[in-house]
Formats: structure tokens, C-alpha cells, sequence
């Protein structure tokens, strides 16, 4: 696979910007490729199996990661899956239920086992962990992942180091980080400017302050794209749970923040939001900060998993996009979700 002239011609197609960082990262995603799946037969037979198999991709937000990472990805031509880091957890959390009778070791066998019948490759973008649930499996979960040479890719904000940084038990990830050191090539990304906030994401469906004014010009939005719809609710089976959507217009959904990020839902429940939608309204984002970092936890997931599913937003909020305050904790990786959010208040919606 020559992935160097096929970017090339990708980003004149694409009407995008050549950055020679970017050329450089084809470079290394190449050597990549060949050094794990490019080999002759009698290299493969003579030859010590490469001990990189993952590829760690760290960068600042809006560099371009995840655009580079899919095109290697989808010039892939082998089986392969794309994961949402929590639906991944979640799909392995299931498995472990359906399989408890078994001891652990043999869950986490029996798990890669299936998931590398399925694919070569696997991909996490934008890579976190924030769950000490999850913090404490990783590092047999991946030791096997790699023990059983699936080839791994992840993208992230955070140095291997830095993941989940401060966590509760932290020395009981540490065997982790060991792993991923060991067997992922490391690769840093950095350009100046975050592509999501460029000319053609002027988060046209942003706005703020929460004031009358306000809420006239999203009501004024919001009826022009469900004209001739009917408010139907829409009731969610996870796990036994229902959740109601009490606005939903044929995949148009409408919810205020306190909705999705004031009761105890999660992940799981934002996943299966996004299957059924095609365009989300939040409204009245607050000012975070200290006293309601759970809250702003949860609407960083839920914001990661519409970018993930590419679902168009629609937002209300008390301060500008720019300004959106944080809790000292999340500060960091909310840059992240500040800069999907220009994204996803910009891509087109094809009701309008």
C-alpha cells in the first residue's frame, strides 16, 4: 500500500490544505503497514515477528488526527473495525455478563479470540480512559490484544504516560502503560490551527446567550426543519431501562441539557440515542465548573459519540462557544469537545 500519492491526491479531491507534518505521518503509517502486513513469505518465516503492532497517534485537538487515521483506515484492505473507545467497553463489559460462569483469563481469551476472527486491524479514535472500572482490565485485555497480534491504531489528546492521569488506584494501570510503550509505535502530530474552527464551520446553529432572543431564532430553526413532522415520543429498551424521548420528530430530537446530563445515564444511552436520530437540539448548556463536573463528564461522552456517529447539532447556550468555562479537572480534554462542537453546530443537514 502507497498511501503517499494516494493522500496526495485524497487532499486535492478534498480541496485541503497540504501540511508537511501530515506527509510526514503518511510516511510512518506506511512504514507501518509494511512492516506488519507487507511482508514476503520468506521474511515472514525468517524473520522475528515486528513487536510493534499499534500505532499511538497524540496531538492537540482539531489537528487533523482523525482525518489522517481513517484515510489510512479506509485504504485498508483487510478486515478491520472502528470503535468508539466506550462502545468497545461496553461490547467487552456484555460479554464478560453473558460469559460469567468462566473465569476471567478465559473471558479476556475467548473475547480477543472472536475479535480477531473479525479483524487484523482495529481503531480507537480519540483513545481515553476515565473509568476505573475500565482502568483496572486494560492491561490483560491488551496484552492479549497484541499477544494475539491484532494490529492495533488509536488516536488521542494525551501521551501514553499522561492516560488516565491522577485516577483512582493509578498503580494498577501502570502494567498498561508498560504494555503500550512496548508495543505501540508513538507519533506526535502538531500543527498550529484547529481545522474545526476554520471559514466553513462557523457554528451557524450555536447560539447564545439563553435569552429570548435566543431561544426565538432556535424555535425559528427548529420549526423550519420539522415542518410537516409529528411529535411522536420515542421510547429506548437498554438493558431493561427505558429511556423517553419526549420530542422526537422522525430522528429530529429535542432535549434540554438537564435531559442527558443531569440523570444517571451514560454511554450506553447516549449510543443508542444517536441510532435513532438524524439531528439533535440541546438546549440551555450551563456555565461548568467545580459544582457540576459530573454533569460536564457526561456531556463530553455524549458529544464524543454524536461526532463519533457524525449526528448535526443544534445548541443554546450561556456563553459563546470559545468562552464555554470548565471544571478545572476536565479543562484539558474539553478543548476537545469545544472544538467538535464547531463541527458539529456547522455540518450540513440535509432537511434544511
Amino acid at each position: 500500500m502507497n498511501l503517499n500519492k494516494s493522500f496526495l491526491n485524497y487532499c486535492k479531491k478534498n480541496n485541503l490544505e497540504i501540511n508537511p507534518n501530515q506527509l510526514d505521518l503518511i510516511e510512518e503509517l506506511n512504514l507501518f503497514y509494511n512492516q506488519n502486513f507487507n511482508k514476503s513469505l520468506l521474511k515472514k518465516i525468517f524473520t522475528k515477528q515486528n513487536s510493534k503492532t499499534g500505532f499511538y497517534l497524540q496531538g492537540d485537538v482539531g489537528v487533523g488526527k482523525t482525518m489522517i487515521l481513517n484515510f489510512f483506515y479506509n485504504n485498508f484492505d483487510k478486515t478491520k473495525q472502528r470503535f468508539h473507545f466506550n462502545e468497545f467497553m461496553i461490547s467487552f463489559h456484555d460479554f464478560i455478563f453473558k460469559n460469567k460462569k468462566n473465569k476471567q483469563e478465559n473471558i479476556i481469551d475467548k473475547f480477543v479470540k472472536k475479535l480477531k476472527s473479525k479483524s487484523k486491524l482495529i481503531y480507537f479514535d480519540e483513545f481515553q480512559v476515565t473509568n476505573i472500572v475500565d482502568a483496572m482490565i486494560l492491561g490483560s485485555l491488551f496484552k492479549k490484544i497484541f499477544n494475539e497480534n491484532i494490529k492495533v491504531l488509536f488516536s488521542s489528546n494525551t501521551k501514553i504516560n499522561d492516560l488516565y492521569k491522577d485516577g483512582l488506584q493509578r498503580d494498577q494501570f501502570l502494567p498498561f502503560i508498560k504494555i503500550m510503550k512496548e508495543r505501540s509505535n508513538q507519533s506526535k502530530l502538531i500543527i498550529q490551527d484547529d481545522y474545526r474552527k476554520s471559514v466553513k464551520n462557523r457554528n451557524e446553529r450555536y447560539f447564545y446567550p439563553l435569552n429570548e432572543s435566543t431561544n426565538f431564532k432556535l424555535n425559528k430553526f427548529f420549526r423550519k426543519i420539522t415542518k410537516n413532522l409529528t411529535n411522536k415520543e420515542m421510547i429506548l429498551s437498554i438493558k431493561g431501562r427505558k429511556l423517553t424521548i419526549k420530542n422526537y420528530f422522525d430522528g429530529i430530537a429535542r432535549f434540554d441539557f438537564k435531559e442527558l446530563c443531569s440523570k444517571n445515564i451514560g454511554a450506553e444511552d447516549y449510543i443508542k440515542i444517536a441510532e435513532v436520530c438524524s439531528f439533535i437540539v440541546i438546549e440551555n448548556i450551563p456555565i461548568f465548573n467545580i459544582d457540576n463536573s459530573n454533569q460536564q463528564q457526561r456531556f463530553i461522552t455524549l458529544i464524543d459519540i454524536l461526532y463519533e456517529k457524525n449526528i448535526p447539532l443544534m445548541i443554546s447556550s450561556q456563553l459563546q462557544l470559545d468562552l464555554l468555562s470548565s471544571s478545572e479537572d476536565l479543562k484539558k480534554i474539553f478543548k476537545r469537545t469545544i472544538s467538535r462542537l464547531y463541527e458539529l453546530t456547522s455540518i450540513k443537514y440535509n432537511k434544511q
